[in-house]
């Protein structure tokens, strides 16, 4: 009799189990997302699976980690390369080419296999941050209409301010102390400050033309509160020097809990963080200064098809494609 009760519990248990196993990435979109908050989960949860899904857990610690930016370690496909992976969103997000006077910027615009290129292009991956690079590819991928796409997180988070006025941006700059992110939303936080700032010193910075070329850095929200776990899930570029998920703790309403909370900086993580000071090895406790709201309701382009593919071959060890973008002609085209 207990055996049989055991086996209805787990019978009864089972959705629930399932349904906390899930990846957020792999949970259908929820009712009322706009398609352009669709093909912006889309596209970034697509590069997560791509790069293995490394992921920051709540307490602000790498739980895992595969390849890196500058391997010729193949992706998720078996056939991607990671470091060409990147200079694709270089070139893809048509923002390379502000890159141009740096040394290996040029050579990324080569293709693959020459030897002196090839060098020269990593070495330009490994030594100028890519997130922001990633994020214009992102939004180029979806089809975001109006996006700002720059090397430079706080290019968009300026057009977005801008857009609160003039409500022709994708992006809207709101208080992510007071407004509820979303997915298709970007979270952004300030880098390299010895003082946190408030929402509204960033408005006044933008506002008088302070904020300059300041350093920052920001976040894809793919999901948020899924089934009330009160967490928000984040995918970045150049996160560990890959793609990966950051997971944030929300209080009640839905609202993220900066590990900041304004207070001010004595030094910054890197100096912080120590065996001495275990407490302050927190890669979520960040300077949450700004949440870019989509606005976009209208529908986005039909991506491009992927090149067609034979079905998964289970002996080969291949995992279904990845869509993967068009790239664009080398025309020309961070921080």
């Amino acid at each position: 009799m207990a055996y049989r009760n055991c086996l209805w519990l787990l019978v009864l248990l089972a959705p629930a189990l399932s349904a906390t196993a899930a990846e957020v990435c792999d949970i259908p979109p929820r009712y009322g997302l706009s398609s352009v908050a669709v093909a912006v989960v889309r596209a970034a949860c697509d590069e997560h699976r791509l790069w293995f899904r490394p992921f920051i857990d709540r307490d602000g610690r790498i739980a895992s980690l595969s390849v890196t930016e500058a391997e010729s370690e193949n992706l998720a496909d078996n056939g991607l390369i990671a470091w060409q992976r990147v200079a694709g969103y270089w070139r893809e997000s048509s923002t390379l080419a502000a890159m141009g006077a740096i040394p290996g910027a040029q050579s990324c615009f080569a293709a693959p296999g020459a030897r002196y290129t090839d060098s020269d292009c990593r070495s330009f991956l490994v030594d100028n941050p890519w997130s922001a690079a990633f994020i214009s590819w992102v939004m180029t991928r979806a089809g975001t209409p109006g996006f700002v796409r720059s090397p430079r997180h706080i290019d968009y988070i300026r057009a977005a301010y801008q857009s609160n006025t003039s409500r022709d941006g994708p992006y809207r700059l709101t208080d992510p102390m007071t407004e509820k992110p979303a997915p298709g939303d970007l979270l952004c936080f300030l880098r390299d400050r010895s003082n946190s700032l408030s929402y509204s010193d960033l408005l006044t910075a933008l506002a008088t033309g302070g904020a300059g070329n300041w350093k920052s850095h920001c976040e894809v929200v793919v999901a948020a509160n899924v089934g009330g776990d009160r967490t928000l899930y984040l995918v970045g570029g150049n996160v560990a020097n890959t793609v990966a998920m950051r997971m944030l703790t929300l209080d009640r309403p839905g609202r993220i809990q900066p590990p900041l909370a304004g207070a001010p900086l004595d030094a910054t993580l890197e100096q912080r963080c120590s065996p001495g000071q275990e407490d302050e090895c927190n890669l979520n406790r960040q300077d949450w200064v700004a949440l870019l709201k989509l606005r976009v309701t209208t529908p986005a382009p039909a991506p491009t098809p992927a090149p067609t593919t034979s079905p998964t071959n289970p002996q080969s060890g291949r995992l279904p494609a990845v869509a993967t973008p068009v790239r664009p002609p080398d025309i020309p085209a961070r921080r």
